[in-house]
């Protein structure tokens, strides 16, 4: 991302003349893009945190639930709210509701 006043050969500018963005682009096998995530170059990034998304991704599209903010493989999830109490009870049995629009269940295997 460049300044409106950027001056100059863009070969003779630095990364951080030019402003950096770092990006992160998770491309599923059908050329879906899932995540994108955008660091400027003084940000560090988060390869654990790419890796947690990667597995959220890959869970949520093999069953239909979704994962908190800070999931980890493992832990509880939550029933996809597209997915009605009686078909939940079909496919997960007894679940927690500690709100009608969150049912929370082990993680899927």
């Amino acid at each position: 991302m460049l300044e409106a006043d950027a001056e100059g050969d863009a070969a003779s500018r630095c990364a951080m003349d030019n402003r950096t963005v770092r990006s992160v682009f998770v491309i599923d096998p059908d050329k879906r893009v899932r995540l994108i995530t955008m660091y400027p170059m003084q940000t560090g990034r988060n390869f654990t945190e790419m890796l947690r998304a990667v597995d959220s991704i890959q869970l949520t599209t093999r069953h239909p639930v979704a994962t908190p903010a800070g999931w980890q493989p493992g832990e509880d999830v939550m029933i996809n709210l597209m997915v009605s109490d009686e078909k939940a009870k079909v496919l997960y049995g007894d679940f927690k509701a500690p709100k009608p629009y969150i049912r929370i269940i082990p993680q899927p295997t």
